[in-house]
């Protein structure tokens, strides 16, 4: 006579299920991480590139002028700093916290691009330089042309933005900076590891400390 067993068999499906949500998780986050810091570097290096060239006259000839980005406008280069902080954050806040940060990311690089669209095809800075340079308040420039750094600085802030919807989409799956101590300064229990510090032996007392541990509590 056979007997079947009444003790349930543990199903690996539940396991298997969140094996493809964790790799996804650990794909946006490396992507997330990429893409803002490639971002922010982007904008910050092609902000400080010639973006606009021209001439102005000056007595009988004329004079070469250049306008980079931060004479056209320094706010993505602003937005890429803040955007960088905002990369950061997200992994030091948590629920709520962490989607107002991954917005504002996503905000940052918006703003960056479109700011950097728009001054594209600015003329005031060159303008103004113009005006400065000649002492001329009513000079312009001549031969306006602009470079294609602009749009390089646009396509920075886009990663920007893709990075904060990746935060925004996945960033309650992503891990947070792990605190040793407590809101309130008390260190995190700690497990006993069984053997005090030797006080005649100083790096001892500093791993205590930094384990957490009060290395005068005698064992």
């Amino acid at each position: 006579m056979e007997y079947v067993s009444a003790v349930p068999v543990p199903q690996p499906r539940a396991r298997a299920a969140s094996a493809p949500d964790s790799a996804r998780s650990r794909r946006s986050l490396g992507a997330g991480l990429l893409l803002g810091a490639a971002g922010a570097t982007v904008v910050l290096l092609a902000s400080g590139q010639t973006w606009a060239e021209g001439r102005a006259s000056v007595g009988g000839g004329t004079l070469a002028l250049t306008a980079d980005g931060q004479d056209v406008t320094g706010l993505p280069a602003a937005l890429a700093v803040v955007g960088l902080a905002a990369l950061v954050a997200v992994f030091a806040v948590r629920r709520n916290g962490r989607t107002l940060v991954a917005g504002l990311l996503a905000l940052s690089g918006l703003g960056a691009g479109l700011s950097a669209f728009a001054g594209a095809s600015d003329s005031q800075a060159l303008d103004e330089k113009a005006a400065r340079t000649t002492g001329d308040t009513s000079a312009t420039i001549q031969a306006l042309s602009h470079t294609a750094w602009p749009y390089v600085t646009a396509a920075g802030g886009l990663l920007i933005l893709l990075a904060g919807l990746l935060a925004l989409r996945y960033g309650s799956r992503w891990p947070a900076m792990s605190g040793r101590y407590e809101r309130d300064g008390t260190p995190s229990p700690r497990k006993a590891t069984g053997t005090a510090p030797d006080p005649d032996r100083p790096e001892d007392l500093w791993k205590a400390l930094d384990r957490g541990e009060d290395p005068t509590r005698e064992a």
